[in-house]
């Protein structure tokens, strides 16, 4: 199927194509799903996104955090201090840099309990759909996949860029 040659993701009367529609149902259903969990957590989507950063590569820093997330060093420092107040991480002394701290997940254990059957149970289902489709299908859609992730840094990037505007002088 050939992509179509407009650029727009709207359809004649500004409605989405269907290609847009699906992205965007793709995208609702994700951010709903990780509000889901989180609140099984009883924490916000972004706390719980950098509660499972930071399980993967703790300890970690402010500033290792935010460049994971995609989240400024002080959206990340209320995120901590929130975390934190919920029992979910700590703060230590980092012994490489007086200035810093690291944050480490605590409650490890209440977390696996909570999150591993929701995510098994969405590898199960993802399994059974991969299944429905050929070897060289999945490639393909792996292929969309991947691509697809990456303009979505991309166009994060120019986000992020377009958004710095210099300090108006006092």
């Amino acid at each position: 199927m050939k992509a179509s040659k407009r650029a727009s993701p709207l359809a004649p009367k500004g409605r989405l194509t269907p290609e847009a529609q699906r992205g965007a149902n793709l995208s609702a259903a994700m951010i709903t799903f990780h509000e889901a969990v989180a609140r099984k957590l009883g924490v916000t989507a972004a706390e719980w996104k950098t509660l499972s950063v930071l399980r993967r590569t703790s300890p970690a820093t402010a500033g290792m955090l935010a460049r994971t997330t995609g989240l400024t060093t002080g959206a990340i420092t209320g995120i901590v201090d929130r975390l934190e107040k919920a029992g979910y991480v700590r703060r230590e002394d980092n012994p490489d840099d007086r200035r810093s701290v690291l944050v480490r997940p605590v409650q490890d254990q209440k977390v696996h309990d909570i999150v591993v059957p929701i995510f098994t149970s969405l590898a199960r289902a993802m399994t059974e759909l991969a299944q429905r489709y050929s070897e060289q299908e999945r490639a393909v859609i792996g292929d969309y996949l991947e691509r697809t992730t990456e303009i979505l840094k991309n166009e994060t990037v120019k986000l992020k860029s377009a958004s710095r505007r210099p300090r108006k002088a006092r």
